[in-house]
């Protein structure tokens, strides 16, 4: 079962709408929330099953097709690890063709031990993660009858590692106070950065490239630019909806934010170069998806008062908590990231002589900016966030 090019928009349309409500420093990742909303739609009845497909932007119908066809494809890209678990009470009966769509080794059993039950949940989500996240993000009470989560590890290894070194921001607040962690490197490859003119402002796109068809975008906007504006464009030019001016096209001077071109001495008869330098970050964010319900499509789902999933079950379900916690991580060699969504149904030197002159392109990404990890083939987003936070320098 392959993937879709109508879900990879479907998911990288979610990480467009999830970064408008991103407020600080943050990650997340709309590819492990989407197939359990999926799965919950295929299960729903009104006004629930609307708003949850408007949300995917598939048909209800579609949705758990799209989700297996999501799910299968990412199993089998190199560098992520991915999973689905589920976990009911004895007491509750699921239907047949529901429970039929998911993978039969994900099904476990809730029992009357909160304790116990926690650990259980917790013990699954470190394993998922060879550790990156040792609680799973999900409230359980009296009430809960259902736990569906899905758990989402990436990790790759640059093709081209980069230099440690200290990092002075003049200019940005916050930055400024102590040497930040940087990276640096010097390539030929020019069109590994360029330019994009969107709505919101200019946009800087660096790519790093991934041994595992896994890459990393770092985008830079305008300062006035918000992190939903950054990374939605972000998003954009992956659809080709913005164009981008490569390295090798852009004029001399202030190109784009943190992007300089200039003409300079040099003692060597060198090519046209691109010095990079960026901060080195390790970030991690919780998130309360119901505070965000009309963004999921969870407002009428929350409603306990009448059931809203009998696709699922004959007892009336309703969603009582819906959370993600995800951390990431871009240092000199790599970059790994982690996502667990759970969804909890409850009832209801000497100066040498400068004898040529070379082009340099200096790109500095010292200030707040956002990214975007993704596979490189099928373009699909697979975790998103905004630095404000760097790694100090030690």
């Amino acid at each position: 079962m392959a993937i879709t090019k109508a879900t990879i928009q479907a998911v990288n349309a979610l990480t467009c709408r999830w970064a408008g409500v991103v407020d600080g420093g943050s990650v997340f990742s709309a590819a492990g929330a989407w197939p359990l909303l999926a799965f919950l739609a295929d299960g729903a009845t009104g006004p629930a099953r609307e708003e949850l497909a408007e949300a995917l932007g598939v048909p209800a119908d579609e949705a758990a097709h799209a989700a297996r066809g999501l799910l299968a494809t990412m199993e089998k890209m190199r560098g992520l690890d991915t999973a689905l678990g589920l976990w009911t009470r004895r007491t509750l009966e699921l239907r047949e063709a529901w429970e039929a769509g998911l993978p039969a080794e994900a099904h476990g059993v809730l029992t009357a031990d909160p304790a116990a039950d926690r650990k259980a949940l917790d013990a699954w989500a470190a394993k998922r993660t060879g550790g990156l996240i040792e609680r799973m993000p999900v409230t359980l009470t009296d009430d809960t009858e259902m736990v569906l989560a899905s758990a989402l590890t990436l990790r790759t290894k640059w093709l081209r590692p980069f230099d440690e070194v200290p990092l002075y921001s003049p200019h940005w607040p916050g930055w400024t106070d102590r040497p930040l962690l940087a990276l640096r490197r010097a390539t030929l490859l020019l069109d590994r950065i360029g330019v994009a003119d969107t709505p919101d402002g200019h946009l800087t796109e660096l790519k790093v490239f991934g041994a595992d068809g896994i890459d990393v975008h770092l985008l830079l906007g305008e300062e006035q630019m918000t992190p939903g504006q950054v990374l939605g464009a972000g998003v954009n030019l992956l659809a080709g909806r913005h164009p981008v001016v490569p390295g090798t096209l852009l004029p001399y001077g202030d190109v784009g934010p943190g992007l300089r071109i200039q003409k300079v001495r040099s003692a060597t008869p060198d090519p046209p170069t691109l010095d990079v330098a960026t901060a080195a970050f390790d970030v991690t964010a919780d998130h309360d998806l119901l505070a965000h319900h009309e963004l999921f499509g969870l407002t009428t789902a929350r409603d306990t008062d009448e059931g809203r999933f009998p696709g699922i079950s004959a007892l009336p379900l309703a969603v009582g908590s819906a959370q993600q916690s995800a951390t990431a991580e871009f240092g000199a060699k790599g970059f790994r990231a982690s996502a667990v969504t759970a969804f909890a149904p409850v009832g209801a030197g000497a100066i040498p002589r400068l004898r040529w002159t070379t082009t340099r392109l200096r790109a500095r990404f010292d200030r707040p900016f956002g990214f975007l990890a993704l596979h490189r083939h099928s373009r699909l987003v697979l975790a998103a966030g905004w630095i404000t936070e760097p790694k100090p320098f030690d």
